[in-house]
């Protein structure tokens, strides 16, 4: 079967039908992802009384950032199991399976399952979340002008998935309870899931087998690693829930955090001295260096949202809608609501900039982001001092806070992923995108571990905490700025040196 067998103009909204399946599988996949991680820490530091955890906060918010570093991290393999074994299609429907089941096991109200539920949403979405944004690309062929726009419904569909997860599991989670809230989540990805395989058909054959698949002895042998480290897995967390070996939390996600970091600095290091690159690439590549360090800082701000921020919502925010409070979780409603209300100025931003011959390079364009999401701390430094003040806070400080947040993310994070497809040398394009995707995964840790600074019992502190994250974003932001007025002549030289290979 052809390209042209799925490709047709009238299937959804003027793209192929494979995208409207695409589009569903993820809103309800996101709905579930961000559904649950809005009540992962406040449920993780709720009182044994209100059923919750009752850890403390470094531990909850360490927890936090393994497991949302873990996500991006898992994409890694997860992409390679999808190209080299079992292809894109299978690979969305078994980690969308092994998610809900991830939700099924944290709606059951037993502590000991808490974290087995964790790893299996973790593992699942590092099997789904790669390959299903790839698989949206393989809808088109690659002169097809309607792959831009395709991308920004997929957004979309990602965008409103998450409201949903935020308003109806933050519901149930908040005011049903917490296990209504996962379990909430699971009927979601079941959802997504059941959509999925009702429509797969109009995916055709894009990514229905592996792109480079492996030998069979090779195939075996990967089955093995494979099964050999599930079984650590499994093991490692049954020697954990029984006593056996005691894991710290904070410990072991500040060794995370180092070997994520060590790992980043290696690969990127062995493409540049050992991937025989031409001077042209090379400073492409110091370009997209920039660019990662701003990426890890900007998500180490950002995801406060989840913790420190979601904290500070619940402990020293004025919820009260007459006589409804309003669940902690809906003020994470505002990011993916600014997201589609300024997507389209920004884009006609960048547009509109270039036709008057300004056009800043990609690192200027990071640090501004990370700028302007650092500001957003600032906001917090002055909202936290009335809360030191014994005085619970209006809800606009929240709401501004995820506001510049929005637009940095909106700066930084579409920039980036533009950076890494057009500076990376051609032939580790791939590889240069996995690399990429470990800076989610560090400032993810990172920020679960500045968020274990936010200590309840003394509110003084909070005011120091954001001040903090502020100025040292803000540092970084200058300093990539700077660097970047150097950058404008890498990038020049590093979109020269790939359309020499285009041509060749």
């Amino acid at each position: 079967m052809s390209l042209n067998s799925y490709q047709n103009s009238d299937g959804f909204f003027g793209h192929p039908k494979g995208l409207s399946t695409l589009f569903f599988t993820e809103m309800w996949e996101r709905m579930s992802y961000y559904g649950m991680r809005a009540l992962l820490v406040i449920f993780m530091t709720a009182t044994l009384q209100e059923e919750g955890l009752a850890f403390t906060v470094a531990i909850a918010t360490a927890i936090y950032g393994l497991y949302t570093g873990a996500v991006y991290f898992l994409g890694l393999p997860g992409g390679w199991i999808a190209d080299r074994l079992i292809g894109g299609q299978r690979a969305v429907y078994y980690g969308g399976l092994i998610i809900m089941c991830g939700h099924i096991v944290l709606a059951i109200p037993n502590t000991t399952t808490f974290f087995i539920g964790l790893i299996l949403v973790a593992t699942g979405t590092g099997l789904l979340k790669p390959n299903i944004s790839a698989l949206v690309g393989h809808l088109y062929t690659p002169d097809d002008v309607r792959r831009d726009s395709g991308y920004a419904l997929y957004y979309m569909g990602i965008n409103i998935g998450s409201v949903l997860g935020y308003t109806v599991c933050g519901y149930f989670g908040e005011q049903v309870g917490w296990h209504w809230g996962f379990g909430a989540a699971a009927v979601g990805m079941a959802i997504g899931l059941i959509q999925y395989k009702k429509t797969i058909g109009n995916l055709g054959n894009a990514s229905l087998e592996p792109e480079n698949p492996m030998t069979p002895a090779g195939s075996k042998r990967a089955w093995q690693i494979i099964a050999a480290t599930v079984v650590a897995v499994v093991v490692i967390t049954a020697l954990t829930l029984t006593g056996s070996i005691t894991i710290n939390a904070v410990e072991l996600a500040k060794y995370v955090a180092v070997v994520f970091t060590v790992t980043f600095f290696l690969y990127f290091g062995y493409i540049y001295f050992a991937g025989k690159l031409s001077n042209g690439e090379k400073k492409g590549m110091w370009a997209l260096f920039l660019v990662c360090v701003a990426s890890a800082c900007f998500w180490s701000g950002f995801e406060q949202a989840g913790s420190s921020l979601s904290l500070f919502g619940r402990d020293y925010t004025d919820r009260m809608l007459g006589d409804f409070e309003v669940p902690v979780s809906w003020f994470q409603n505002i990011n993916p609501m600014f997201i589609i209300i300024l997507s389209p100025f920004f884009a006609a931003l960048w547009i509109n900039l270039g036709k008057r011959m300004i056009q800043p390079t990609y690192v200027a364009k990071c640090a501004v982001g990370l700028i302007i999401m650092a500001s957003g701390f600032i906001v917090m430094f002055f909202a936290s001092q009335y809360a030191a003040a014994g005085l619970k806070v209006a809800p606009y400080w929240l709401v501004a806070t995820y506001f510049l947040h929005t637009v940095g993310e909106l700066c930084l994070s579409p920039v980036a992923l533009s950076a890494v497809s057009k500076l990376s040398p051609r032939r580790f394009a791939g590889q240069m995108m996995g690399v990429f995707v470990l800076t989610y995964s560090i400032g993810n840790i990172i920020a679960g571990l500045l968020a274990g600074g936010f200590d309840p019992e003394n509110v003084e502190q909070l005011p120091n905490l954001y001040l903090q994250i502020s100025l040292f974003s803000i540092g970084i932001g200058i300093f990539v700025w700077i660097i970047g007025f150097k950058s404008k002549a890498w990038e020049l030289e590093a979109e020269k040196a790939k359309s020499q290979v285009n041509v060749a």
